[in-house]
């Protein structure tokens, strides 16, 4: 049975949570990281290169 990688918030979650950053603030990353993606139409970063 092969395992799906994480997604990428989550893995931001577990960076943060590893630093031991607070609760709100791991929010706060996670929410402009999202408002990030949705502005540019979920498009992966290397599409974006010009």
């Amino acid at each position: 049975m092969e395992t799906r990688p994480k997604k990428l918030l989550d893995q931001v979650r577990d960076a943060i949570r590893l630093k031991h950053y607070s609760y709100r603030t791991e929010e706060t990353y996670v929410h402009w990281i999202r408002r990030f993606i949705l502005s540019h139409n979920k498009r992966h970063t290397q599409e974006m290169r010009v």
